[in-house]
């Protein structure tokens, strides 16, 4: 009789999910870096589209485009990427 195959480890799962959840982070972090510098290249070419939607769901736009880039958060935020960008690049030396 054949018995069962062992399964992955728990250490090998956690590091999985672990991996999923850097991996997850750092595309949240590349929309919204991205959601932001459009913003302000969009108010920068053309105020008055995002200036006339301040308030509502439209408003959410104006309110990343107005010096969002200048903010220590966002700041942060390129500091990660660029790190991990960095060290995903050195780890294919």
């Amino acid at each position: 009789m054949l018995g069962h195959a062992a399964g992955p480890s728990p250490a090998s799962l956690c590091l999985l999910v672990c991996l999923l959840t850097v991996i997850l982070l750092l595309i949240c972090l590349y929309a919204y870096m991205l959601l932001i510098c459009t913003c302000a290249y969009i108010r920068s070419l053309a105020p008055s589209l995002l200036d006339r939607n301040k308030t509502g769901r439209l408003g959410m736009f104006w309110k990343r485009a107005i010096g969002e880039r200048k903010s220590p958060y966002v700041t942060v935020c390129r500091v990660v990427i660029i790190f991990f960008i960095t060290q995903m690049n050195l780890s294919h030396l």
